[in-house]
């Protein structure tokens, strides 16, 4: 057992990355799947939606064990790990991660030190998701860097051109330059009020104009003032509303991820022939 690693990225804050990431990952446990969640955003916003609402106490976080691969300290097995009752484990983050971009800028090999952390781990999963900080910092460079594949949510209240842009940008600079085999699993739409136009409209020239070259998910995130309650609940929308559209949404967002993991499974076999 080989991770696949997701990162879930946009540096536009409030495009519900965090909600994407906890509930895609208890989604992914749901269908049986070994999954880590990892917060790599120091205000530790995925940590508090999965149940610790004081992430500055935590003792060992993402910052913790970083700090250990730069040092060349010697981790524990799963040091810092928390385990969520719905099935998934937590690598929670808090603010001393904010300290960890200085760090980063004198490390050797900066761009790969959250990667060098997740070999360490990769063997005792199937999925884990990197919930990304919203910026293009050394943070968000050290999720792609070591991400197989990433996920762009976006919210459909507005065309995100510049900020999809620069970071479609980031992501081809980052293909170049430090991890060749990253691709693109696709733009979700999240926020989507299916009842206005605008909404539809959006959803549309999204798919127009990068449908040819980047797969927008078939699913779009419904927006829900329920799913919004949850973050502070510490638990999923699964467990929080488990028949309502959201909780729909996020199955089969779900289904469509791990689709795009078996077709990449079959086409390298067909090309191992």
């Amino acid at each position: 057992m080989n991770a696949k690693v997701i990162a879930i990225a946009m540096q536009k804050g409030g495009v519900g990355k965090t909600t994407t990431c906890a509930n895609l990952g208890i989604g992914l446990a749901q269908e049986g799947k070994k999954v880590l969640i990892v917060d790599s955003d120091p205000q530790g916003s995925l940590s508090i939606s999965l149940g610790h609402a004081q992430p500055d106490n935590i003792p060992t976080t993402l910052a913790t064990v970083m700090g250990k691969v730069i040092t060349d300290t010697p981790l524990e097995h799963k040091e810092g790990i928390l385990s969520h009752p719905e099935g998934v484990d937590l690598l929670p983050a808090n603010i001393e991660l904010s300290g960890m971009e200085v760090s980063l800028i004198n490390a050797m090999s900066r761009e790969t030190i959250l990667k060098q952390y997740l070999d360490t781990v990769k063997k005792d999963y199937q999925y884990i998701l990197l919930d990304t900080q919203p910026s293009l910092g050394m943070l968000t460079v050290n999720a792609l860097a070591a991400a197989d594949s990433v996920i762009i949510p976006v919210q459909a209240q507005y065309l995100p051109a510049k900020g999809l842009e620069q970071l479609l940008q980031t992501i081809n600079k980052v293909r170049k330059q430090i991890n060749p085999k990253l691709t693109i699993d696709g733009i979700l739409l999240t926020m989507v009020d299916n009842r206005t136009n605008f909404a539809k409209d959006i959803s549309t020239l999204l798919r127009d104009t990068y449908g040819g070259k980047i797969k927008v998910f078939a699913t779009d995130i419904p927006h829900s003032v329920r799913a919004a309650e949850i973050s502070a609940e510490g638990k999923s929308i699964f467990a929080h509303d488990p028949k309502g559209k959201v909780a729909e949404s996020y199955r089969e967002l779900t289904k469509e991820v791990l689709k795009i993991e078996k077709l990449r499974q079959k086409h390298k076999s067909d090309i191992g022939r």
